[in-house]
This record gives C-alpha cells, sequence and structure tokens, in this order.
C-alpha cells in the first residue's frame, strides 16, 4: 500500500487546523486523530480549563461536520440523547424527533456526571452505531465519533463509568497544562477572540470516511501482530490484575496503531507504534486487584512491566 498524497494533505491541514488553536498538544492531537481515523471514541479525563471542549470543537470544524454537546448532569434521560418518539395530531401516528446523537462529532461533556441509565443509552451508539427508539433502529451519520470527558478530581455528584462502557472507548488520554512559554503564547492568540471560531473546514466527511478505508489496508507483520497480541493477553495474567483486555480491546489495539502509523506517514505498523500507543489504549481497560492498588501498582506500572517483558520483534516485513 502506498499512502495517497491526497490523503496526507488532509490530515496535515487537519492537524495544522488544531495546533493553531490548541498550543503546545501536538501528540495528544494525534491521539485524538488516530481514533478518529480508527473509527474508535476517545474519553479524554483532565481537569476543567485544560482546552478539552475547546479540541473537540476545532476537530469538527476542520471537518465541516456536524457538532453537538451534552452537558451531563443527574437530570439528563437517554431520550435526551437518543431521541423520542412524538404522536403527530394530524398524521395520527408517531414521529422519531432525533436526539443530539445524530451528528458526525458527539461531546458528552462531564460524562460522569449523567446517571448510569443515562450512560448506557450511549453503549449501542458506541458500538453499533444505531439508536433504538421504541424497538425501531436508526442508523447514525458516517463517520461517527463520540468524544467525553470527566473531571477525575471531583466526585461529589459523579458515577463512574463501568467496564463495559469503558472498554468501548478506544482511547483514554490526558491534554495537561501547558508550559509556560505555550502559555504565553495561548494569552496573546486570545486577545482578539476564540481561535477556535475563526478556523475554515479543510475537508468534508467523505474525505473522512474514504481515510478510514485506507487506514484499514495499512500493512501489520505477523510477527508485530504476534507482539500486539502477546501484550494483550499478558494484562490478562499479571497477578496484580483482576480484570484484563478484552478481545474487543485486541480490534481496538490493532485499529489504532494502524492508524498512528497511517498518521505517521507510514504504510506498515512498527513495534514502537504498540509501545507508544498501549499506556492509552490497554491503560483504562487494566482492573487491579485490592492488593495491588496497597502496593502502589497501577496499570501504567503494570503495561511498563509487560512491555520489558514481551519480546520486540527486530525484523519485519514491510
Amino acid at each position: 500500500m502506498t499512502l495517497m498524497r491526497e490523503s496526507v494533505q488532509i490530515v496535515t491541514a487537519i492537524k495544522s487546523n488544531l495546533e493553531s488553536c490548541i498550543l503546545g498538544k501536538s501528540f495528544e492531537i494525534k491521539l485524538l486523530l488516530t481514533s478518529l481515523f480508527a473509527g474508535g471514541h476517545v474519553l479524554i479525563e483532565d481537569v476543567p480549563g485544560t482546552g478539552k471542549t475547546q479540541l473537540i470543537k476545532a476537530l469538527a470544524r476542520s471537518m465541516n461536520g456536524e457538532y453537538r454537546r451534552i452537558q451531563c448532569n443527574p437530570d439528563i434521560l437517554p431520550s435526551d440523547i437518543t431521541g423520542v418518539s412524538v404522536f403527530h395530531p394530524h398524521e395520527e401516528r408517531f414521529v422519531f424527533r432525533p436526539g443530539p446523537v445524530m451528528t458526525n462529532i458527539l461531546l458528552a461533556d462531564e460524562i460522569n456526571r449523567a446517571t448510569t441509565k443515562t450512560q448506557s443509552a450511549l453503549l449501542e451508539v458506541m458500538e453499533e452505531r444505531n439508536v433504538t427508539v421504541d424497538g425501531v433502529t436508526y442508523g447514525l451519520p458516517n463517520p461517527f465519533m463520540l468524544c467525553a470527558t470527566q473531571n477525575p478530581i471531583d466526585f461529589e455528584g459523579t458515577y463512574m463509568l463501568p467496564e463495559a462502557q469503558l472498554d468501548r472507548f478506544m482511547m483514554k488520554l490526558r491534554m495537561g497544562y501547558p508550559d509556560e512559554n505555550t502559555e504565553r503564547s495561548m494569552l496573546h492568540s486570545h486577545q482578539k477572540g476564540q481561535p477556535v471560531d475563526q478556523l475554515e473546514p479543510v475537508t468534508q466527511m467523505d474525505e473522512i470516511a474514504r481515510i478510514q478505508e485506507e487506514v484499514r489496508h495499512v500493512h501489520m507483520d505477523d510477527a508485530v501482530l504476534n507482539y500486539l497480541l502477546e501484550i494483550v493477553r499478558r494484562t490478562r495474567e499479571h497477578e496484580g490484575v483482576l480484570l484484563g483486555a478484552s478481545p474487543r480491546a485486541s480490534l481496538a489495539f490493532l485499529n489504532a496503531v494502524k492508524a498512528y502509523a497511517f498518521l505517521s506517514e507510514r504504510s506498515y505498523v512498527l513495534p514502537d507504534d504498540i509501545k507508544t500507543l498501549a499506556p492509552f489504549v490497554l491503560g483504562h481497560r487494566i482492573l487491579l486487584r485490592p492488593e495491588a492498588r496497597l502496593d502502589s501498582l497501577n496499570a501504567d506500572t503494570v503495561l511498563q512491566n509487560i512491555l520489558r517483558q514481551v519480546y520486540v520483534p527486530v525484523s519485519v516485513e514491510r
């Protein structure tokens, strides 16, 4: 497979757009685009004011896609997300009124403030790209991506995401605070307004769908595939782990490393791609035993131990 020059130009234009308004976060932007082109969903966990919402808004503007935002709270109902059937008196039938989920980019802001019943309304959306209301199934626009945010500090009035829903997020990442020079540049750039409001689209959603199809054809040597599989399987066998990565995680990992290689302008996957993405794809899928937490063990240290132990293939087919 050879990368199409047009696709590379589109990806470069999107990255430039995002980096022009979200300063100093090139790697986080690459992770977000990795999930987009791999057809996955992203959970961004960080303190308020670090640019989570602005990043997702900038992504939607860059692609000229439909964008909806749900501000989650304990009062929001599942029908507020998926939509509802309303009786039309003149037609004497129920008419489906789609909810905000019928979009290309859906932002569920502070998702852990919604109740578990409302959170579960997103399970079918994330996995099947469908919404079922009153026994009728409606397909979502293509492409579709759910981006959710949550605050890791304030736990009052929040509901932890269950493991089944966490497993449906391809990646979990953090934004982090900017360094001093980046924050100074940010203050200068915001003096004339929000940079994200001045962004112009650089591509269309049908181009994104086409690039997603290209990503599926990125080459992965059998030795590299076995390397990825061994890492996933060892998360299930580690003595400190109660629940390891699922087969769904294996598929998400496979698609993510292909997209990451594509974004690196390669038509093949390297072991370094797998090592780079492992904490972001597998970290939130690992549930530790209580005694492991007492020993100050966490998902990152478990993955680092596994990566040190698994043999890295030194010769791969490109």
